[in-house]
């Protein structure tokens, strides 16, 4: 059974934590990567969020990051392959479905990579929307209190509604 989703209060040491780990980022793959960035609900001042760090590295081209499988374990970072992701790599770090930082490779400037930024800046600069999601967050954890699967399903048409503020 899945860990149970809790949405935490905002913590301003997330911010703090996410520079420790940029940091030991950043001498693993020294100038590698184009671009680390905070993501998720845990980069946005005021957002509740289930207490694990979201980082997406940028980077020229997903292949590079087979290189970093080995140095990236030495920081206790687990490579999870998923067939289904095919515009990103995805490293955890802690226990499966327990995690305490989500490590997302995708090619920089793509879609993907655009979407996570356009996501979280545009959260940060629309305190309405902001508070909106931070409740849906907190009613579809109750709802799926187990369910990690449906909990991130759910979230889906919210973040595809923010989306599409991008084109318009």
């Amino acid at each position: 059974m899945d860990k149970e989703i809790t949405i935490e209060n905002y913590n301003p040491n997330w911010s703090k934590e996410f520079e420790v780990e940029k940091g030991k980022l950043k001498k693993v793959m020294a100038d590698k990567v184009i671009s680390i960035e905070h993501i998720g609900s845990t980069s946005i001042d005021g957002l509740g969020a289930k207490p694990i760090l979201d980082i997406a590295v940028g980077v020229n081209h997903l292949e590079m990051v087979d290189d970093f499988i080995e140095p990236l374990k030495q920081i206790g970072y687990e490579f999870v392959y998923h067939k289904e992701f095919l515009e990103r790599r995805f490293f955890r770090k802690g226990k499966w479905r327990a995690g305490t930082h989500h490590l997302h490779f995708y090619t920089f400037q793509s879609e993907h990579w655009n979407n996570q930024i356009f996501f979280r800046n545009f959260l940060r600069s629309n305190p309405d929307t902001l508070k909106e999601y931070h409740q849906l967050k907190v009613d579809l954890a109750e709802k799926y209190r187990f369910d990690r699967v449906s909990y991130t399903e759910a979230k889906s048409r919210f973040i595809q509604n923010v989306l599409k503020q991008e084109i318009e």
